[in-house]
């Protein structure tokens, strides 16, 4: 009598988690943006939004590993903390996480991993010319803060970050790169951005070493980066960077 109670209780709490998966929807909207012959599929996460308002656009970049073309994968890590409630309740914003194709990068540069160095190519990558003109016609078309324009990403999306920045320094408020790395030479152009960068000591896929690199550069050029390097971490950097209220709190505060 008693294994037959609770294998009732635990079918009702199966038959509850189930019906509760699907009457929650992710709060972010399936989108794509069309270019020509070239389209970019993208998630949504719109505030509540009052017409008389303008908001702060964030737009995530994601990693290698979450390229692909089923919009769903750029949600695995990292952006997910911009939908927790209190957050969403204390910085409403709209924020955009692409989805990069498979086999095909955010930044297009040529990367030295032995001696960490990163050079910018001429021509930005197809990817990042079209969440370039996704971010202008999401100015044109709807509620943006023009000068609260952030840009963040991890890993291959850490990269983009600094390469969306590098090439466009005019367009964005602030930027987070995490365990990415830029082009060096280029820093001067970017001294006025503020940035924060993140990377984990331990890291084995991307070397500490390209976020090192970039805080001395712009500090060089007389920027006042901030920089958190996580002692015991490793390729999981973002799991801390983006757990962070203060990352938050000071991402949010940024204006052009």
């Amino acid at each position: 009598m008693k294994n037959s109670k609770s294998n009732t209780l635990l079918c009702f709490f199966l038959f509850v988690a189930v019906i509760s998966s699907f009457s929650q929807p992710s709060l972010f909207s399936y989108e794509k943006f069309i270019s020509g012959k070239d389209t970019l599929k993208y998630r949504q996460l719109f505030p509540d939004a009052n017409p008389i308002r303008k908001y702060p656009l964030v737009i995530f970049l994601h990693g290698s590993g979450e390229r692909g073309k089923d919009n769903d994968a750029q949600l695995k890590w990292g952006v997910m903390n911009f939908a927790v409630e209190q957050t969403m309740m204390k910085y409403p914003a709209i924020v955009i996480a692409p989805q990069c194709p498979a086999n095909m990068n955010w930044a297009n540069n040529v990367m030295n991993r032995s001696t960490r160095e990163v050079r910018l190519e001429k021509d930005p990558s197809k990817t990042m010319e079209l969440v370039i003109a996704l971010i202008n016609k999401m100015i044109k078309d709807s509620p943006i803060d023009k000068n609260r324009i952030y840009i963040t990403g991890l890993s291959m999306g850490g990269f983009g970050t600094f390469d969306a920045i590098e090439r466009y320094p005019d367009l964005f408020a602030a930027a987070v790169p995490v365990c990415g790395g830029g082009d060096i030479s280029k820093v001067e152009s970017i001294k006025q951005i503020p940035i924060w960068i993140f990377h984990g000591a331990e890291d084995p896929a991307v070397d500490s070493q390209f976020s090192l690199d970039m805080v001395q550069a712009l500090t060089k050029a007389g920027a006042h980066p901030g920089f958190t390097q996580y002692p015991e971490s490793g390729h999981f950097s973002w799991l801390a960077a983006y757990s962070d209220p203060l990352m938050m709190e000071w991402l949010f505060r940024q204006h052009k």
